[in-house]
């Protein structure tokens, strides 16, 4: 199946590049490369277009041709999205519309045109959560443009998937963490603002994590998340573009790992991993971010044969591996 990849010289998108390779499927990255590099797409074709110039996207699919579409590419910052918020708009709902435009240029057209799209979607849709297990039934409750562009291009997504004629998933993630360290594409944003990284590299320096919020109401004041390695990520995406059945024709799933873990407990594996002491910088409590983010995995999923294999100790060795080498 060929495949095409948006954000695929990203974290999560390189992740399932290699993923889908070494499935034999034939991954086509599209990538502007404004928070990457050409190096990290490595041996994989490489059509460097941003998703606003539409012409250029609809240009990719008609020479390219592509089977399914993995749609990783869009603006991430939950913290930015509140003062950028046309921005995030502009990106993450009007670059999906993009990718629609290029899918419906090709629909029907030998080779039967897109058969599966899948796009990343986030666990920032459930806004502040209920502090239980999040399931795929969870109302929604975007507080933040972040999750509300989307939610948005959500619903536009599975709108439009009957009219082209794909089939529609939308993979509402977790905390992505770790890496492959074989692949060797780990975690690389700049600025940095994923706490497992930022970790890494502050306490491998001497100085101290800032932690924001720890009077929460959790065990220990600060917040809980549900990290799952990357890889495991990356392999929902295959097993999705797989499916021959169990899957609905339009689907939101959680992929997640159902365990908790809380900001102070992750810090202080990263600084058991280093082998220093653990020194906290406790800041007041960050606008939008919830108490408790922790789903069940989608039963979907499960029926196809998915399920995290990787637990938080090799989540935080491949980061701290992968950071100090």
């Amino acid at each position: 199946m060929k495949v095409l990849v948006t954000g695929g010289t990203g974290y999560i998108g390189s992740h399932v590049v290699r993923a889908l390779a070494e499935r034999k499927h034939r991954p086509v990255i599209l990538d502007d490369l404004s928070a990457s590099s050409a190096k990290r797409a490595g041996k994989f074709p490489l059509e460097r277009v941003t998703l606003a110039d539409v012409p250029a996207v609809v240009d990719v699919f008609r020479r390219r041709k592509p089977d399914a579409v993995v749609h990783l590419a869009g603006l991430i910052s939950v913290a930015v999205s509140l003062t950028q918020a046309e921005r995030y708009w502009n990106v993450n709902l009007g670059g999906g519309a993009s990718l629609l435009l290029g899918a419906q240029a090709i629909a029907g057209a030998k080779g039967r045109g897109v058969r599966a799209f899948v796009f990343s979607s986030t666990a920032n849709v459930y806004g502040r959560g209920s502090g239980k297990p999040i399931t795929d039934r969870t109302p929604v409750e975007p507080l933040t443009p972040y999750g509300q562009s989307k939610l948005a291009f959500e619903k536009l997504l599975h709108a439009s998937s009957a009219p082209i004629g794909f089939r529609s998933t939308a993979l509402r993630y977790f905390n992505a963490a770790g890496c492959n360290l074989a692949w060797g594409v780990g975690e690389a944003h700049e600025p940095e603002e994923h706490i497992l990284p930022r970790a890494i590299r502050l306490l491998a320096a001497g100085e101290p994590v800032t932690v924001y919020g720890t009077d929460y109401p959790t065990p220990d004041g600060t917040c809980i998340r549900d990290y799952i390695h990357v890889e495991d990520l990356a392999s929902a995406h295959v097993a999705v573009l797989e499916a021959k059945r169990g899957l609905a024709p339009a689907a939101s799933l959680n992929v997640a790992t159902g365990r908790g873990c809380s900001v102070l407990e992750l810090v202080t594996r990263v600084a058991a991993e280093l082998g220093v002491k653990p020194r906290i910088e406790r800041l007041p409590r960050r606008a939008g971010d919830p108490v408790v983010l922790v789903a069940r995995p989608s039963p979907a999923l499960k029926r196809l044969g998915w399920g995290p294999r990787h637990g938080l100790d090799e989540i935080v060795r491949s980061a701290v591996a992968w950071e100090m080498g």
